[in-house]
């Protein structure tokens, strides 16, 4: 049979089984791609996703696929690349999406909005719920279409200079929150600020700010954070489940063969998963050699979680009323997060509060 003719008749599914996919591969012209990172190099966890998904995208194309990753900095600063990939400056970015909230409040839900959903609920929502179809109608707005590159697991909530004893003590407050969540710091009296993770160490240890919040132990340990701040909070209520993605130009996606396609969507769905298992595995390590650097580890007071709950809910009524793009992405969003915590109150919680009051 003429290999074209043979092609043509067996569709995708029968090539890959007949083994003759490494040839179609191959038959592919050379791609060249840039990818900006919003993450600081050192962390090879978040910075390191980008890296892995590239090296992915290279093994599952023969090398004719190559991407390089590129620090903030680099090509341009942490905060720029989703205009970086709109006018196409760069065809890719790894970022977070609540980074971008200014543009317009429904990014931030791309990633996390306090008291959202925790990862296996963002995941689920992404890939199985409407999440990935509600977030790409709206990103398609900005010339971008997005695939999930990692999630974090639940965040710590920061380090701050002083304790945290009530409310009262938020007054004022200086603190280092990523995107969004600074609204809900704002309403409850602190004054939050929008600051890279590569300048949180001088700031800290400056006093110009009082407190920063990163991701969890094991950055923040390579950070340094526990040098400059004692008191070490948790939980990270703005950030139960925050996600990831990369941020392709459409342009540049839609002249991607169906191959190159299929191995993005397979490279970002390895580098989602692997992010989170690498989290869980050196998380514990950390937070041991914190603690025994005489970290305070604190719990939020009662008062402060209710307040910062009441404020998130009446934030987002707000929202909805004026922007209909939040409007519609949050009601979805919200009525699969209200199912999601029915079902999760029982087996998952009830197995998750017995395991950790154990000793092994």
């Amino acid at each position: 049979m003429e290999r074209r003719s043979f092609v043509k008749g067996a569709g995708m599914a029968g090539v890959l089984a007949a083994g003759t996919a490494p040839a179609i591969v191959h038959a592919q012209a050379n791609v060249r791609w840039r990818l900006a990172s919003s993450f600081p190099k050192q962390l090879d966890t978040l910075f390191g996703a980008g890296e892995s998904f590239a090296k992915k995208v290279s093994e599952l194309s023969g090398g004719k696929f190559q991407i390089s990753v590129h620090a903030p900095g680099e090509l341009m600063p942490a905060f720029e690349v989703v205009d970086g990939v709109q006018k196409a400056t760069v065809e890719i970015a790894h970022t977070a999406a609540y980074y971008f909230f200014g543009k317009d409040e429904t990014f931030a839900i791309g990633a996390s909005i306090p008291f959202g959903l925790n990862s296996r609920q963002m995941t689920a929502w992404t890939y199985q719920g409407n999440g990935l179809k509600l977030m790409r109608e709206f990103y398609r707005n900005y010339n971008i279409i997005n695939f999930p590159g990692g999630n974090t697991g639940a965040q710590m909530a920061g380090w701050y200079r002083k304790e945290i004893k009530s409310m009262a003590d938020m007054k004022g407050l200086k603190f280092r929150i990523g995107g969004f969540a600074g609204r809900i710091i704002e309403r409850m009296g602190g004054v939050p600020q929008n600051l890279p993770g590569g300048e949180l160490y001088s700031a800290l240890e400056k006093g110009t700010i009082d407190a920063a919040e990163w991701v969890g132990p094991y950055d923040d340990l390579k950070l340094g954070f526990y040098k400059v701040a004692q008191y070490y909070y948790y939980p990270g209520w703005w950030e139960g489940g925050p996600q990831v993605d990369f941020f392709i130009n459409t342009k540049a996606y839609e002249s991607l063969t169906p191959e190159y396609k299929a191995i993005i969507e397979a490279a970002s769905a390895y580098t989602h998963v692997n992010m989170q298992a690498k989290y869980d595995v050196v998380n514990p390590g950390a937070l041991k050699e914190l603690a025994a650097a005489k970290t305070k580890l604190m719990r939020f007071p009662t008062d402060v979680m209710n307040q910062a709950f009441k404020e998130s809910m009446a934030l987002y009524s707000e929202i909805s009323a004026k922007n209909p793009n939040w409007k519609k992405v949050y009601e979805d969003y919200a009525a699969f997060r209200k199912d999601q915590n029915l079902w999760f109150r029982f087996a998952e919680s009830g197995f998750d509060e017995f395991m950790q009051k154990q000793r092994f």
